[in-house]
């Protein structure tokens, strides 16, 4: 069971835009690859981060995957494009709350 919520275009603005604390999108889709090895990253991140940091996953038709896009404040903070190793994805996390 993943540790990010699925979330949609009907509940982003209540899950990200509204949301108290910065809140972490994994952009993704079933045939990425990648996407596959950073998910488990990102689940073990979020048990790490889950009192700063909301994570989310979103299906989304973007063209580089795996995309994370960190909100805070309901503003767009930061961008990273493809696999994060568990140390990158704390470094990407850390640089920004």
């Amino acid at each position: 069971m993943s540790n990010a919520i699925d979330i949609s275009d009907d509940n982003f603005d209540s899950e990200v835009l509204e949301s108290d604390k910065p809140v972490l999108i994994d952009f993704w889709a079933e045939w990425c690859g990648p996407c596959k090895v950073l998910g488990p990253v990102i689940d073990e991140v979020a048990v790490d981060y889950s009192d700063k940091v909301k994570f989310v996953k979103l299906k989304y038709g973007i063209r580089g995957i795996p995309t994370l896009i960190l909100f805070k404040n309901g503003e767009k903070a930061d961008t990273s494009v493809g696999v994060l190793s568990k140390s990158e994805l704390s470094s990407f996390l850390d640089k920004n709350l």
